[in-house]
């Protein structure tokens, strides 16, 4: 049930009694006795920022907080000697404390730039370029679900780093930032998440500073021009956003050149960005009543997609009708890339989108779709437009702010190789209620299942993966059940039942499941390299994506927890750098994983929605991984210092504190000291 504005003021009230209280009682408590009440203190700082409305209430007491003795012996007692640069760290890799104290530090930095606070040793001036420094450092916390190293580490707490960064914006405003604010969006969108509601708002604000004449907006501004123009402006007939209905009145008085203008216009922009307009909704619903051509070119379509679109029209037209509205027009770059995919023309894919259309939802799914999407367009229309961004953007989906990778990356594969299991998936979850798979031979459902990796539905996903993703979850749970007392690790035979038969029975781990130390480092690199390197697997490339499970670290280094990827190919980059091209479910694979180990998105040969590293950068990150068992590939031809060089990057970050005693270790000082030679 969604909580009135009204429960939500008197939750905030109550929250900000107890602050008082407790603020009272540090502020009354002598310097030697006041660790005795930051217990106290924290709590309820926490429990205030969570509300609604909890951070302008902590703001406007910043002084208070401050003069009680808050920041008493920390590192934010002097703000006059605060890092803006430094700021993010604690935000992302600090404990639920350090994340709250760094909150509090900013908000009083925001209180003194807006003159509600007069500090002795900062000015307004200083207080205000500090704050902007904090956020054109830290632009991805704007946008950007919490990284699984955050979400690990920091749980519930991580979503509060996301709120105090939209607030700060929204207080000190975008202007002091734009330029790499314009760079991150950029970025994200290279990446084509399905999800772009986030980055589309970001946009639609900084529209709104476009327009004032009063900010420099420098260097931004072609980058700005191409983004708003995308969605408010992309052609003649919308080029000054009239709105939708004014938008069709000027597509009926359109000639077939004009409407050809509109058409390639509308293509251009969406294949550009990634983001479709509204606006290009209208054009395709009225297209379709005219010209199968002009559709063709509306959508941008390769030979592949024209032809799909000629041989399926019908289907393809019923789909523009029941899904694509100006609310779910994002769709539309999903419908144009699955025309180009070509897979309309597996025999069971037709027939399997042609049953979503007519599909009756059930009660609860409809109820689901409802509180995440609202009533416009219908829970059908947004299931089905969800269907046709899944299926032409594979390597968009992402996990959101749920410990579900296992689940989406389930997802992904099968849009990406699979397309008609997905939409089996989509009609068991959306219609019944209910999945059922099995393990082993034996079935295995959804509803009979209980307690999954997540700890509560999650809401701030695609709506495909809404539906499905909590079945899944609850399947995947019971199948490492069911693993219960095997031998090393559970994988081994979940990910082949779990994802589909292409996933290797071939298994390799290098962690002993019972003590967390490494072991059999050398081999386990050696068959990943002949199993995955052209060089060393008789250049055979990648035929099935395949599960694998990495050792996520921080831009320290420092272990954080493991995550499931997808392997998608071993290739050379523009520059002979041979690389491993990845899906990350965590819906934005640029991340730093410390050590020089930063993942590229782009520019590397990367295909849209792939992550990058050099070879030996993945496999230092790499802890378990499937090939095929009878093709072995020339391990005994790896060259040796390559192994050194993996284990280096293993020894400097995951493998720190797992380094076992006796062989191996003697292995791992022997690599250690041939590589410093």
């Amino acid at each position: 049930m969604i909580p009135s504005a009204q429960s939500e003021d008197q939750a905030l009230a109550k929250r900000l009694a107890s602050l008082d209280d407790a603020t009272r009682s540090l502020a009354e408590t002598r310097d030697f006795g006041k660790h005795t009440k930051i217990r106290r203190m924290l709590e309820a700082l926490r429990r205030t920022l969570s509300q609604p409305g909890g951070l302008a209430a902590v703001q406007s007491r910043a002084q208070a907080l401050d003069e009680a003795g808050l920041f008493q012996g920390t590192d934010w007692a002097s703000p006059e000697i605060l890092i803006p640069a430094l700021a993010g760290t604690g935000l992302r890799n600090g404990g639920a404390d350090t994340v709250v104290l760094e909150t509090v530090s900013e908000l009083r930095m925001l209180a003194i730039a807006s003159g509600d606070y007069a500090h002795p040793a900062v000015s307004a001036e200083e207080a205000r370029l500090f704050v902007s420094q904090v956020l054109a450092t830290n632009l991805s916390m704007l946008f950007t679900p919490p990284s699984e190293a955050e979400r690990v580490r920091q749980g519930r707490t991580a979503q509060l780093v996301r709120d105090l960064f939209r607030y700060l914006a929204e207080q000190v405003g975008y202007e002091s930032v734009l330029d790499k604010l314009v760079e991150e969006i950029w970025r994200i969108l290279r990446q084509r998440p399905i999800q772009v509601d986030q980055v589309q708002a970001m946009i639609t604000q900084v529209a709104v500073y476009r327009e004032d004449p009063s900010i420099d907006i420098g260097s931004a501004g072609q980058g700005i021009d191409r983004l708003i123009s995308s969605l408010f402006g992309t052609t003649e007939a919308s080029r000054e956003d009239p709105g939708i209905d004014v938008y069709r009145s000027r597509l009926e008085a359109l000639d077939t050149a004009g409407l050809q203008y509109e058409a390639t216009g509308f293509a251009r922009a969406m294949h550009d960005t990634g983001l479709v307009s509204p606006y290009h909704a209208a054009l395709l619903r009225f297209l379709v009543t005219e010209s199968d051509g002009l559709l063709a070119e509306a959508l941008g379509l390769s030979d592949t997609g024209r032809n799909c679109l000629l041989r399926y029209h019908k289907l393809v037209h019923a789909l523009i009708d029941a899904a694509v509205h100006p609310q779910t027009a994002q769709c539309i770059y999903g419908l144009a890339l699955l025309l180009d995919r070509g897979i309309l023309y597996e025999p069971p894919v037709v027939p399997g989108l042609w049953r979503q259309l007519t599909l009756q939802m059930s009660d609860w799914a409809r109820e689901r779709l409802l509180l995440a999407f609202g009533d416009a367009p219908s829970p059908e229309a947004r299931l089905l437009a969800g269907v046709l961004s899944m299926l032409g953007l594979p390597l968009g989906v992402g996990q959101g702010d749920n410990p579900t990778c296992q689940s989406a990356r389930a997802l992904s594969m099968w849009a990406y190789n699979d397309p008609d299991y997905l939409l089996q998936m989509v009609t068991w979850a959306a219609r019944d209620d209910e999945i059922v798979m099995h393990f082993e031979g034996q079935p295995i459902s959804s509803r009979e299942s209980t307690g999954g990796v997540a700890a509560m539905l999650p809401v701030d996903l695609d709506p495909v993966s809404l539906l499905v993703v909590p079945l899944l979850d609850r399947i995947y749970a019971e199948m490492g059940r069911r693993c219960e007392g095997r031998p090393g690790d559970p994988h081994r035979w979940v990910n082949p039942e779990f994802h589909g038969w292409w996933a290797s029975r071939g298994f390799h781990i290098n962690v002993d499941v019972a003590t967390g130390q490494l072991i059999d480092l050398d081999a386990f690199v050696r068959d990943f390299y002949a199993g995955y390197h052209p060089l060393y697997n008789g250049n055979q490339p990648l035929v099935h994506p395949q599960p694998a499970g990495v050792a996520v670290t921080d831009s320290a280094a420092r272990y954080i927890g493991w995550h499931a990827i997808t392997i998608l190919r071993a290739a050379p980059d523009p520059d002979g750098v041979m690389r491993v091209y990845f899906y990350n479910p965590n819906n934005d694979s640029g991340q730093d994983w410390g050590d020089g180990v930063v993942v590229g998105t782009a520019g590397n040969g990367e295909r849209f929605g792939e992550g990058s590293l050099p070879f030996d950068q993945f496999v230092s990150r790499l802890y378990i991984y499937h090939v095929d068992p009878f093709e072995r590939g020339a391990p005994e031809l790896v060259p040796q210092d390559e192994i050194d060089r993996v284990i280096g990057y293993v020894r400097r970050s995951w493998g720190a504190d797992r380094l076992p005693s006796g062989v191996l270790q003697a292995s791992l000082d022997q690599a250690a000291e041939r590589a410093e030679g």
